[in-house]
């Protein structure tokens, strides 16, 4: 089973850098904005 294993896994990862290659790489969602903390003070 180990050996049908390691073949679907290589099948797997050529098809995905085929898939790459035709179409582009798949999307990420963009990262979350972190908040930044701004001072609002004015100076006195």
């Amino acid at each position: 089973m180990d050996f049908i294993d390691n073949i679907l896994d290589k099948l797997g990862e050529w098809l995905q850098r085929a898939l790459d290659t035709l179409l582009g790489p798949s999307a990420e969602p963009e990262p979350e904005a972190i908040p930044i903390p701004v001072d609002n003070r004015q100076g006195r």
